[in-house]
């Protein structure tokens, strides 16, 4: 069962030949989520082989250019394939202006609804749920409304012990009823309690993403032991008073917000154009946490499954 982030764009702000700006893709059971959509989105996506089509739930971050310039051509795209189902776009309030602006002058043609869900909370918030994943959205420290998210597969149904469905001659109703987390109790009084017959296949797994963001003491409460963090590393220390005016981190910060919230793995991206040997970020970020490793386009992330 899929769970992997792929990175399609891993620069800043000022364009890069060698990197495409903010956008990635959450691959979770083999349901598609983007988050971010940066100028040569739609390409990159063809470049790695995911399908439009699968794509129903698109995440902003917030709406600086190199995190949305992407929005307007693919969205035109999937109307040109002939796209009918509906598309969720979770964004800060103001992108209702600039979706009713791109309906208003290439809408034409486009037979699909583009709902705007309106990212607005203050703490963590539940924005999206299905049969195997929640997501969650949470404010983050920039200059603009930003917001990071959260991703949880839900807990799995418990297995049977299969010498115990032998032994005890479950029916398919007991079966249901034990995967379901519930205890049994016979006719004749006879208690299957759920903890001797069933077992956890795997424990649910969980990804988040942060870029933009300044560090701030909240955030590694809402982002607590993930396997995955995706968190900006937009400079290095010696530009840390740039960081802090342009409310962006550092990747030694993003080591430190790893090792607080205790993260299974960093992944570091969103870095300025002035550096072109990314080690430097690497080595100062691995020096606080050492699982961290940096993100490049193309590059698939897996989170596997754990059984323990």
């Amino acid at each position: 069962m899929e769970f992997s982030l792929t990175t399609l764009g891993t620069a800043s702000a000022l364009p890069n030949v060698n990197r495409y700006p903010s956008a990635h893709v959450f691959d979770i059971h083999g349901r598609l989520f983007l988050v971010d959509c940066g100028e040569g989105c739609q390409v990159q996506l063809r470049r790695y082989g995911f399908s439009f089509a699968k794509i129903d739930n698109i995440f902003i971050s917030h709406l600086h250019g190199d995190h949305i310039f992407g929005i307007f051509g693919l969205l035109s795209t999937m109307s040109l394939l002939g796209r009918t189902a509906d598309l969720y776009i979770y964004a800060p309030r103001d992108f209702s202006s600039i979706l009713n602006f791109f309906l208003a002058h290439f809408g034409d043609g486009v037979r699909y609804n583009i709902i705007h869900k309106v990212l607005n909370c203050a703490t963590q918030e539940l924005i999206f749920s299905s049969r195997t994943v929640e997501v969650y959205a949470f404010p983050l420290n920039h200059r603009i409304s930003t917001f990071g998210f959260l991703f949880k597969e839900k807990e799995p149904k418990n297995n049977i012990h299969k010498w115990k469905m032998e032994s005890a001659c479950l029916t398919l109703k007991e079966i249901a009823s034990l995967k379901d987390g519930n205890n049994v109790v016979r006719e004749n009084g006879e208690v299957l309690e759920v903890t001797e017959y069933t077992y956890k296949p795997y424990n649910a797994r969980s990804a988040a993403y942060c870029s933009d963001t300044a560090p701030f003491e909240r955030l590694s409460s809402w982002i607590e032991g993930v396997d995955l963090l995706y968190h900006e590393a937009t400079f290095a220390e010696d530009m840390s008073k740039m960081a802090k005016d342009t409310y962006h981190s550092t990747a030694q910060q993003a080591g430190f917000i790893a090792k607080t919230a205790s993260v299974g793995k960093m992944i570091i991206g969103h870095y300025s154009s002035r550096y072109k040997d990314l080690n430097l970020l690497l080595n100062e970020a691995k020096n606080i946490f050492p699982e961290t490793y940096l993100a490049k386009e193309g590059m698939k992330f897996e989170v596997p499954i754990n059984k323990n």
